[in-house]
């Protein structure tokens, strides 16, 4: 009689699971959503990801002078490291 009834328990057991880890979830969810509160968004949360990283960008060459950049001549930077740097002109 007992391995018929586990046998049953274990068949039905996704029935029984479901509803009450949906029940324990939905009761968790309010629960917490009860005691921290509603948030109030501030300007920042309203603005998208791409907007922030604009003005962040438009904020840190505020004060630069962009017309003055590095010549690409003086510049290696670019180039490939070749092995132990047997290829590349040496700055005079």
């Amino acid at each position: 009689m007992w391995s018929v009834l586990w046998a049953a328990v274990r068949s039905k057991a996704p029935y029984v699971t479901f509803p009450v880890a949906f029940v324990v979830g939905l009761v968790g969810y309010h629960l917490e959503w009860f005691l921290r509160g509603d948030p109030s968004p501030t300007a920042e949360e309203e603005k998208s990801i791409s907007e922030q990283r604009e003005e962040r960008k438009l904020q840190e060459i505020a004060g630069k002078d962009l017309t003055k950049v590095v010549s690409l001549k003086d510049k290696l930077e670019f180039a490939p490291r070749a092995v132990l740097n047997r290829n590349r002109a040496e700055k005079s």
